[in-house]
């Protein structure tokens, strides 16, 4: 009897109009689980090398576990995964709340859609039953506006992934927002929505997910939602949301501030996770079944000639800091709205922000001008120049064209020494916490698959000198003992990462979330691992967790060698290897030798060859032999 999972996988192409259900066998489940690793099956083994990330054949496939849905806190994240528009690489993309639950109790583990619809439409899923729309109607409009319009049209119960004219104009970076407030970030997932003319998919269920042992699973829960709020993360989540650590790295001098130039900023005390901030919040808000409710909800106001609706949601800290003080801006009600602007036209809050702080750099130095800005003085702390930039990079209109194609691109078209300000790895814009601070996030930074983001790994700082001694203990199943300084890149500070990232990769498996599970959340290790057993009744352990990470990364690896990336593609920007200009951590910077000494240890470790090439025998350990013949050159 299937435990977890329905055992049923949704397809549907937009070029035919045909929808078929797939019902793979137990042994497939047991070997890929879902979220990253399904995923990756599928793009490896039906999307054709060098596929136009725009074109009918790019996969976009949405994701579930085999534990998605469970009752216990921690597990309601669903993956989106293509060959992303940004990168050109693989994509992969989660995001919490309620939609990919919403799909299992509607009768499916995954959805798979290819080919290109003539039309805009969207798909309705009704407890097992599919059809595809047309969305004429409601193409062009924002998120907001077509989420009610579905509304109204499904039913008041549905849940609703779409995109906004961000991912209609085909933003490289555009997102799939959830309900308006749950995105799935980073990626560009969101322009493969648009491509194929997609606007959304409506979902709704009243299935029952399988549990194997309910009162094991009732009791790890019970525990969770007694004593959840003992731990500080948690408790700092819950208090200030998502983007709670604005204000400790303010205070170390790592804060993202003018596209990386510095490490503090003036003016920040009712910035978004701060104490001054708590004034903007109307409710905070969880996900299914979890009771930390790190996700917040603006009231709408009206302040320093900003209108906020109060119907997107608030910024986590990648986006907070983005939007912000790496802009130069700190007027909270700006970047509120700037939030509410990429959440509504369906942008990526960090590459926008991030895109845009290289683009008021080069205005800075004078490598572009207002003849190339549509008239804006776009000079770091203009919050008018920014609001208004969003809206072009949403319509691709002026110099909003070249700025939705991402920094990397950009530079190529501004020319001179451009280059060296857009701050980027494998054409994705870094994620908002400074790998000067971390070092070993900046080298998982360089080595990810899907490039930089927040997620490779828990943070240097979380296990230094100055952590608390719970960190280092709840780690100590991974491997992880002793406290390391966070700027340095030692073999250990390797080790740390090897370990640590194929346990996070494994998260990325299971569709778990990392603001809940443990080392510096609240669910333990075991309990994980024991949740696990109770909702599945397989007899697994850590060590299987950990193979599925490390599964899902030589998947990815592989896709991306395939597509034309090498090792010299896991790089990190020079900006990294200067010092950061002011602050506490002036003078700091990364060392590049040191670095890529780090970077050939940590090749070892993965089983890789000196160039970053999975050898057979790892393949074959992984239960992936089938994917060597994917590998361009041995």
């Amino acid at each position: 009897m299937f435990h977890g999972y329905t055992g049923k996988i949704l397809r549907v192409d937009l070029s035919s109009g045909k929808i078929w259900i797939e019902e793979p066998d137990e042994l497939f489940y047991r070997t890929y689980w879902g979220g990253g690793c399904l995923g990756a099956y599928y793009l490896l083994k039906e999307l054709p090398p060098k596929t136009d990330v725009f074109g009918p054949d790019n996969l976009l496939i949405f994701a579930t576990s085999i534990l998605t849905g469970a009752p216990v806190p921690g597990l309601a994240r669903h993956s989106v995964m293509a060959k992303s528009p940004l990168t050109e690489g693989i994509g992969e993309s989660q995001a919490e709340g309620f939609w990919g639950v919403e799909l299992k109790k509607a009768g499916f583990d995954a959805l798979i859609v290819k080919g290109k619809s003539d039309h805009p439409v969207y798909i309705w899923i009704n407890n097992g039953k599919v059809q595809v729309r047309d969305a004429s109607h409601i193409w062009g409009k924002t998120t907001g506006e077509a989420y009610r319009i579905i509304k109204k049209e499904t039913s008041p119960d549905a849940r609703i992934a779409l995109i906004g004219p961000a991912g209609e104009n085909l933003t490289r970076y555009a997102s799939i927002v959830n309900d308006l407030i749950y995105p799935n970030f980073r990626m560009g997932l969101g322009a493969v929505m648009g491509s194929k003319k997609l606007k959304a998919i409506a979902v709704t269920g009243e299935g029952k997910i399988r549990i194997s042992d309910a009162d094991t699973l009732e009791k790890i829960s019970d525990d969770y939602r007694k004593h959840f709020i003992e731990d500080s993360v948690p408790k700092m989540q819950y208090d200030y949301g998502s983007a709670g650590a604005v204000s400790m790295v303010q205070e170390d001098g790592q804060l993202v501030t003018r596209n990386f130039l510095t490490g503090v900023v003036e003016k920040w005390e009712d910035m978004p996770g701060t104490e001054g901030y708590r004034k903007f919040i109307q409710k905070n808000q969880g996900c299914f079944f979890c009771p930390t409710n790190c996700k917040q909800i603006i009231k709408p106001v009206k302040k320093n000639g900003v209108e906020l609706e109060g119907i997107y949601g608030s910024p986590e800290f990648d986006g907070a800091v983005a939007l912000g003080p790496n802009c130069g801006i700190t007027d909270t009600p700006a970047i509120l709205k700037a939030y509410e602007m990429c959440n509504s036209y369906s942008l990526d809050p960090t590459s926008l922000g991030a895109t845009v702080s290289f683009a008021m750099e080069c205005f800075e130095r004078g490598i572009i001008s207002e003849k190339d800005t549509n008239g804006l003085k776009l000079n770091f702390g203009n919050k008018e120049a920014l609001l208004k930039v969003i809206e072009l990079v949403a319509q691709r209109s002026g110099i909003g064209d070249i700025l939705a194609d991402g920094s990397y691109r950009a530079a190529k078209v501004f020319g001179g020494e451009a280059e060296k300000f857009a701050i980027q790895s494998k054409k994705k814009e870094l994620a908002m916490h400074d790998p000067r601070a971390k070092a070993s996030l900046g080298l998982g930074y360089a080595v990810s698959p899907i490039g930089p983001d927040f997620a490779v790994i828990e943070h240097d700082s979380d296990f230094n000198f100055s952590a608390p001694q719970k960190f280092i203990d709840e780690a100590g199943p991974v491997g992880i003992y002793e406290r390391l300084p966070a700027e340095s890149l030692s073999d250990k500070k390797v080790r740390m990462l090897y370990n640590l990232q194929l346990f996070w990769s494994s998260l990325e498996v299971i569709c778990g979330c990392i603001f809940a599970l443990a080392p510096v959340r609240y669910m333990k290790i075991h309990n994980l691992v024991e949740a696990i057993r109770a909702i599945t009744g397989f007899e697994t352990s850590l060590w299987e967790l950990m193979k599925l990470g490390e599964k899902r990364l030589n998947m990815f690896r592989v896709f991306n060698l395939r597509e034309g990336f090498t090792f010299e593609d896991d790089i990190l920007p020079d900006r990294m290897f200067q010092p950061i200009q002011s602050g506490p951590r002036k003078g700091q910077k990364l060392d590049k030798d040191e670095f890529n000494k780090a970077r050939s240890l940590y090749y070892e470790m993965m089983g890789w060859t000196s160039k970053g090439v999975p050898k057979r025998a790892k393949l074959v350990e992984l239960d992936l032999e089938w994917i060597k013949e994917k590998i361009p050159c041995k």
